[in-house]
C-alpha cells in the first residue's frame, strides 16, 4: 500500500475487522479529505541494545520510508528518527553518532547503561515529548514492517489517536516462542489485564496520548499493558512479521520472562486473589479432613501411616512457598516504586537540530 491509497482507504470509511473491536458497533463515520488531520510531525522512536551489525541495514530503510511519506505530503518534512541507545556494549553507538552526522533527520539518545526495552521505550518517547505530532515506536531488527507505517499514519489522520500493530502471522518465530507468547497473552486475559493479543512495541500514538503517559510515573514499566489503560481512539493495523534484517535477537528467555512478570504483577492484583481464594479451598478440605479423621477414629477403622501425612506436607509446604513467591513479587515492587529512582539516566545525546530544540524548551 502506498502513502496516498492507505490516505484515502482511511479517509474512506472506518471499515474492517482490525478496527472494529475498538470503535462502537454498527457506527460508520464517512470521512471527507476535509476532516483529516494535518501531514503530522512524525517521530521514530528505536531502542537498540548491541545492534551495530543490523541498525546500518535498517535505518536507511526507516529513512526511506520517512522520505516516502512526505514526498506524499503524508507527513511533515521535519520528521525525524529518535534512536536510543540502551547501554549497549559493541559499536551501536558509534553507528548512531555516524548517522547522524549523515542525515540531519537521525537523533540520538544514549543511555548510561542497559536498563531494558521498557525503559529505552521510555526515554525516547520523553526526549521526543513536545516536539512531534505522533510517534511510532519499533524495533531496530526490521522485524516490523516499515511497509506499514503509511497505513498507521493515515489512520492517525483519519482520527485516530493509537494504532497498534497486531502481528498476523508469526512464521519467523520459533514454536516455542509462539506457543508462550500464545499462552502468556491468555493469561493476562484470565487476570483482567488489558492488553491487545499479538501486539509488541509496534504502533502509532499521538501527542495527547504522550502527554498523558507521561503523568505515569512507576518505575516497573509496561507499556504494552499502559498504552491500552490510557485510552484514547485506537484501531489495531496488521503485519506479518519479517525476520531479523541481520544478527540475533538479544532477547534471552530470562529477560522474556521477566517482561511476562512484570506485566503481570505492574497490571493486575489477581495472582493474590487467586492466592485468598486457594487458602479458603485449602482450609475448607482441611476442615472435611478433619471430620473425615474424628468418624474414623470413633468407628475404630484408623489406619496409621505416613503416605497421606507427607502428601500433605508437601503440599500445603509448596502452596506456601508459591504464595510468598507471589506476595513477595508485589512487595518488592512496591519497595521500587516508593525509592521513586529514575527509569534511567542519558550519557549523551547526539544531533543538532535535537539540542537546539531541547534549548528552546
Amino acid at each position: 500500500m502506498d502513502v496516498l491509497s492507505g490516505v484515502g482507504a482511511a479517509a474512506g470509511a472506518e471499515s474492517g475487522p482490525a478496527s472494529s473491536a475498538h470503535t462502537e458497533e454498527g457506527v460508520e463515520q464517512k470521512l471527507c479529505p476535509a476532516d483529516l488531520r494535518p501531514a503530522p510531525v512524525l517521530a521514530l522512536v528505536i531502542p537498540c541494545f548491541n545492534e551495530a551489525s543490523v541498525l546500518p541495514r535498517t535505518a536507511p530503510l526507516f529513512l526511506a520510508a520517512l522520505s516516502e511519506l512526505a514526498a506524499h505530503g503524508a507527513v511533515d518534512p521535519a520528521s525525524y528518527l529518535m534512536v536510543v541507545d540502551d547501554g549497549s556494549t559493541d559499536d551501536t553507538w558509534a553507528v548512531v553518532r555516524a548517522l547522524a552526522t549523515a542525515d540531519r533527520r537521525v537523533r540520538g539518545v544514549r543511555l548510561s547503561r542497559n536498563r531494558g526495552q521498557q525503559n529505552a521505550l521510555a526515554a525516547g518517547l520523553d526526549e521526543v515529548r513536545g516536539h512531534c505530532d505522533a510517534v511510532i515506536t519499533l524495533d531496530a531488527d526490521g522485524q516490523d514492517d516499515p511497509s506499514v507505517l503509511p497505513e498507521m499514519v493515515a489512520r492517525y489522520r483519519a482520527g485516530y489517536d493509537v494504532v497498534f500493530g497486531v502481528r498476523s502471522r508469526r512464521d519467523c518465530d520459533g514454536a516455542v516462542k509462539r506457543l508462550t507468547a500464545r499462552a502468556f497473552y491468555r493469561l493476562l486475559g484470565l487476570l483482567d489485564a488489558e492488553v491487545v493479543p499479538d501486539h509488541a512495541d509496534f504502533r502509532l500514538m499521538a501527542a495527547p496520548v504522550l502527554e498523558a503517559l507521561a503523568d505515569f510515573t512507576e518505575v516497573n514499566l509496561y507499556l504494552r499493558g499502559l498504552v491500552p489503560l490510557v485510552g484514547f481512539k485506537s484501531c489495531e493495523v496488521a503485519y506479518e512479521r519479517a525476520p531479523r534484517a541481520a544478527g540475533w535477537s538479544r532477547y534471552s528467555v530470562g529477560r522474556m520472562l521477566g517482561l511476562a512478570l512484570d506485566g503481570v504483577t505492574s497490571l493486575s492484583i489477581r495472582p493474590i486473589r487467586l492466592i485468598t481464594v486457594l487458602g479458603l479451598i485449602i482450609a475448607l478440605g482441611s476442615v472435611a479432613g478433619i471430620v473425615w479423621a474424628i468418624v474414623t477414629v470413633a468407628t475404630g477403622h484408623a489406619v496409621s501411616g505416613w503416605a497421606s501425612m507427607i502428601c500433605a506436607i508437601f503440599f500445603l509446604g509448596g502452596v506456601q512457598l508459591v504464595s510468598l513467591g507471589v506476595i513477595g513479587e508485589y512487595v518488592g515492587k512496591t519497595y521500587l516504586e516508593a525509592k521513586a529512582r529514575p527509569r534511567y539516566i542519558v550519557a549523551e545525546r547526539v544531533g543538532n537540530q535535537l539540542r537546539a530544540d531541547r534549548a528552546a524548551r
